[in-house]
């Protein structure tokens, strides 16, 4: 893919926030702006999470420390190669629900994520935050905000009518099956009971895959961001390949935050991880008390739902 060098602008307001120049970004064949890094923001980064304390500290002594613990214990035991496979056939066939964008986020109401220690709120409410904190500094990529608010709607699997899937199965840190799991990897010593650890075809470096493969011909760990990937592929939404990489590894922790599997990344995916480590800043520090006015921004969201994705989905 060429990229030709451009300024961009993110708005007067935004810019007044910026310490690096924008003429830093890049501006990608597609007409998406491919950013240099992601210190061209204005966000703040929040000392402490809903909970006081820092973010992403699996180990703070709190009331949700156990029910996380165990949740990676029993997702590094069962996501397995074979799990994972079998899980991507029966889910791909799309064969369970038809219904929109925004009536899935509503469903989230109804979900907790319990392999989060930052937050214990309904799911509907760290989707808006993403979402409006990304639209306020950067109000010019409507695809990012949309992605800010779809991004984890994936998490209805754990409802009945999506299969009921246990929360190891659906949420948590992502991570490659089909090599040796790096111990970047959240709760790593979980995986030694792992009927993979030991298997000689999966734990070597490349395991079965080679050098610079793409990102797309790795197995991932079964989980809602795989899910929302092939739900947004298969209704052929329009929006751009970074959102697409954002739904499907905005959990993949071990790359975008410890830099482990670079090496099965290909040309494309070094270009797309520069806006999921912009997206990440999001995902993560926007969790909080503060609640979203859901009536007032829904006409805006609507409106990009309208422009990216037919009115039905198949889920």
């Amino acid at each position: 893919m060429t990229i030709n060098a451009e300024q961009h602008n993110h708005g007067s307001e935004v810019e007044d926030k910026k310490t690096d120049s924008v003429a830093d970004d890049l501006f990608s064949d597609s007409g998406v702006v491919v950013p240099k890094s992601a210190a061209n923001d204005g966000f703040v980064v929040p000392g402490s999470n809903a909970f006081g304390n820092s973010f992403r500290d699996y180990h703070a002594e709190t009331e949700r420390k156990k029910i996380v613990e165990e949740l990676y214990r029993l997702s590094h035991i069962n996501q397995t190669y074979d799990f994972v496979k079998k899980m991507r056939e029966a889910y791909k066939k799309m064969d369970r629900v038809e219904m929109s964008i925004w009536e899935c986020c509503e469903l989230l109401n109804d979900v907790v994520d319990d392999s989060d220690p930052d937050l214990d709120e309904p799911q509907m409410e760290h989707l808006l935050q993403t979402a409006e904190a990304i639209r306020r500094d950067y109000p010019d990529e409507d695809w990012l905000h949309l992605t800010g608010l779809i991004h984890d709607l994936g998490k209805v699997l754990l409802l009945p009518s999506f299969g009921g899937l246990p929360q190891w199965a659906v949420v948590g840190d992502t991570f490659p099956l089909g090599c040796a799991f790096d111990e970047s990897i959240v709760h790593h010593e979980f995986f030694k009971d792992s009927p993979d650890y030991n298997n000689p075809a999966y734990n070597t470096k490349h395991g079965v895959y080679t050098e610079g493969c793409g990102l797309e011909n790795v197995l991932m760990s079964w989980g809602h961001d795989d899910y929302m990937y092939l739900v947004a592929k298969e209704n052929e939404t329009t929006l751009p390949p970074a959102a697409l990489f954002i739904i499907r590894y905005h959990s993949f922790y071990a790359l975008h935050k410890a830099g482990a599997y670079k090496h099965l990344m290909n040309e494309e995916d070094v270009e797309n991880l520069k806006w999921l480590q912009i997206f990440n800043k999001y995902d993560l520090y926007s969790k909080s008390k503060v609640r979203i006015e859901v009536e007032k921004v829904k006409p805006y969201y609507q409106s990009l739902i309208e422009k990216y994705f037919p009115s039905k989905l198949k889920w």
